[in-house]
């Protein structure tokens, strides 16, 4: 009698295990938001149960809650994977397919966490530039920029302190292309907020022409900025991907090939297009992303 109750207990602690909710996060950002309820949304429709835990906070936050077990999935970027293991100067993280292939051997090995199949947007910080100057000096990428402002051109751009002053963003570009800006060719803006430089440099306030961007933001859709290409890579390679626990994904082997599904049509304009309606429209993340997959056929 005692086997069978150790027996029926164990078969008990088993089924509540294998029910066991998959709480799902998500950064708190915009982009964060919709990501996380394209996650939510298709472990829902594949029979997985969830609880809804998105927008939780900044990186720091969620990759916290994930390591310490009280998130089981969120989307991550390939790229952060190189603060995460400080290796920052790892060239391998400026390839998309070395970029992925490293995060996932590190957090596997690490941490015992499972890197999915990554969309093919890269969401990295960048320069666009008002459509007509870009047409008027023929600038396509950060070479032409750096030709543009080394010949004289009346350059005004606008940018968080973190773009202006961290060594990831305007100072490797600047090293990288040989350019230079002085004081007066910046306008610093406080708080990282994209869409107020976009929108500076759209609409040509204080004489702003250029504007730092995420090469993902929905402003970029509707204002017609030309984000210029970076042929050198100086930029990391950051493809959103799910990053979920190991005995969670064994609990729930359904949720790789779904996600992979839902993943693999975001490509840059298409995440452009889904920011702007949340970024720019205001629209509610849960119905952008509900939207999307209907459209995917991924969901009824």
């Amino acid at each position: 009698m005692r086997r069978l109750l150790v027996v029926a207990v164990a078969l008990i602690a088993f089924a509540a295990h294998a029910q066991a909710p998959v709480r799902v996060g998500s950064k708190a950002d915009n982009e964060g938001a919709l990501l996380g309820q394209v996650v939510l949304q298709v472990l829902r429709h594949a029979g997985v149960p969830v609880v809804d835990r998105t927008q939780l906070g900044p990186t720091s936050i969620v990759r916290r809650a994930l390591l310490n077990g009280d998130l089981d999935i969120y989307p991550e970027y390939t790229g952060n994977a190189a603060f995460f293991f400080h290796r920052e100067s790892d060239p391998g993280f400026r390839d998309a397919a070395k970029a992925y292939a490293l995060a996932s051997s590190l957090d596997a090995a690490a941490n015992r966490l499972v890197w999915l199949s990554p969309a093919p947007a890269d969401n990295h910080w960048a320069v666009g530039v008002r459509g007509d100057v870009a047409v008027r000096e023929r600038l396509r990428s950060l070479g032409d920029f750096a030709r543009w402002v080394n010949g004289g051109g009346d350059v005004l751009l606008a940018g968080s302190a973190e773009f202006v002053e961290s060594d990831a963003a305007l100072p490797a570009f600047q090293t990288a292309y040989g350019f230079t800006l002085r004081g007066d060719q910046l306008l610093v803006l406080a708080g990282g907020d994209t869409s107020a430089t976009i929108k500076a440099a759209a609409e040509g306030i204080s004489g702003v022409n250029a504007s730092m961007v995420y090469s993902t933001d929905g402003a970029i859709a509707m204002t017609g900025l030309v984000v210029l290409d970076d042929p050198k890579h100086v930029e990391m390679v950051y493809q959103p991907a799910p990053v979920v626990r190991d005995d969670v994904l064994r609990r729930y082997p359904a949720i790789r090939p779904s996600l992979a599904a839902a993943f693999r049509p975001l490509t840059l304009d298409v995440l452009r297009r889904l920011n702007a309606r949340t970024q720019i429209e205001g629209e509610d993340p849960a119905a952008v992303a509900a939207d999307y997959l209907r459209h995917q056929g991924l969901v009824p």
